[in-house]
């Protein structure tokens, strides 16, 4: 059985990878359909991988993923989605289990494009090994944990040369709405930008249940609640927001200090369920983000920006505008517990400004392959890592830090697991 190591020697990926042209002349649609294999069978993995397939010409025809039960369960789903579409169930030889279930995936000539959605600790290594195979990639954010882990996708990104596509699952740049707002902010709609305020208020994450499995078992189960598996929930989550801030600043954060916690916050875990960050931008654009996971309730996800001529706000749910001197309303319903009428349902009025997010967000990751004009987003999607981290670090140290100390400090979290248990 070949171990990562031999793998990476034995694939010349990069060089000898096969553009997929939508002028070949395909004889159906299922020798047409970009063949795709799944490495994390998660819910997020499965619903991304789903809507995929609903929205572009893709076969989910491989998976993988490290524990069994979580493989069959999102199974079912996706064999009953290729059917939804006229293609067949998933062969069982095609998917796979245990520690080296991705190098198994990634070794299947009949992949094009993986879809890396396991926890976050794997995505450096995961995306280094795909692209030595030859396969496109749709990586879920964060791209890493930690700093070092950032390095290594920069170091992917820097050699893949426009051979291949790597896309970041940073869908809200693709949601409309979001859009029109930082294109009007980028012309100068609301004038000079002075500050921003961030805010992701989330409910809690429940412990899942522990009983008769391994430490390391409980916690890759219950990643988001371990630092060194996920990054923490400014990786998670307070990044989209970040993201947002970066793309419509067009640069990242210089500096950052903040204060948190995890009060209130389960016993298992070392995780914060409470950041509060300050970041400074170049121009003297400060920047406040506040981040929660606690709680049976779901807030609001917000990103204001105040200008010299207005403020742009954007909610999840709750609309997308600008008011000042150019008022802009994109449409999306402002009152987020208002039900729509006839009419506006008619008139394509939307509840949630991510409406055609993932969709536009997949279409354009596909077409890239399709037409051979492919993507390479390990920039932004290290920036905006990079951005989380520096935030998360200069909370837990309680010292303002600024973006080359963070850049240059090459951290690195150990997430301390025995995976050959698994070896089954």
């Amino acid at each position: 059985m070949t171990n990562r190591r031999d793998f990476i020697k034995k694939t010349t990926a990069i060089s000898t990878v096969t553009i997929l042209s939508p002028s070949i002349a395909f004889a159906s649609k299922a020798n047409s359909a970009i063949r795709m294999g799944i490495i994390g069978c998660g819910g997020r993995g499965t619903k991304v991988i789903s809507s995929m397939l609903q929205h572009t010409n893709t076969r989910i025809v491989a998976m993988a993923d490290l524990f069994q039960d979580k493989l069959q369960h999102s199974k079912i789903k996706l064999d009953e989605k290729n059917i939804e579409q006229g293609f067949s169930k998933i062969e069982k030889a095609n998917t796979y289990t245990g520690p080296e279930a991705y190098l198994r995936l990634l070794e299947n000539k009949d992949v094009d494009a993986v879809l890396i959605s396991s926890p976050a600790y794997t995505h450096p290594e995961f995306l280094e090994a795909a692209v030595a195979a030859g396969k496109h990639v749709y990586c879920e954010k964060p791209v890493a944990p930690d700093v070092d882990g950032c390095k290594r996708v920069e170091g992917v990104g820097n050699r893949i040369k426009g051979k291949l596509s790597i896309a970041v699952g940073f869908q809200i740049r693709h949601a409309s709405p979001y859009v029109e707002m930082v294109q009007r902010i980028h012309r100068g709609d609301i004038g000079d930008i002075i500050s921003g305020e961030l805010h992701y208020f989330s409910s809690g994450v429940p412990i899942k249940d522990r009983d008769g499995i391994s430490f390391d078992e409980a916690r890759i189960r219950n990643q988001y609640h371990f630092r060194a598996l996920s990054g923490g929930i400014l990786l998670d989550q307070g990044i989209h927001m970040l993201d947002v801030c970066n793309w419509a600043l067009q640069s990242h954060p210089e500096s950052a200090i903040g204060i948190g916690g995890k009060k209130g916050g389960p016993d298992f875990g070392d995780t914060w369920n409470n950041f509060q960050v300050l970041y400074q931008y170049a121009n003297d654009i400060n920047v406040s983000l506040h981040s929660t996971q606690i709680g049976p309730v779901f807030g609001d996800v917000c990103a204001r920006f105040i200008g010299s001529k207005g403020m742009a706000e954007a909610h999840y749910s709750g609309g997308v505008f600008i008011n000042g001197e150019n008022q802009w309303d994109s449409g999306v319903l402002r009152n987020k517990t208002q039900e729509l009428t006839k009419e506006q349902r008619s008139a394509g009025v939307f509840r949630s400004s991510l409406h055609d997010a993932d969709a536009n967000r997949e279409i354009h990751f596909i077409r890239s392959i399709e037409t051979g004009n492919y993507l390479n987003e390990t920039s932004s999607g290290v920036e905006s890592t990079l951005s989380a981290i520096m935030g998360r670090n200069a909370a837990s140290s309680g010292k303002l830090l600024a973006w080359d100390e963070t850049y240059f400090s090459n951290s690195k979290l150990d997430p301390k697991l025995n995976l050959s248990q698994f070896n089954r």
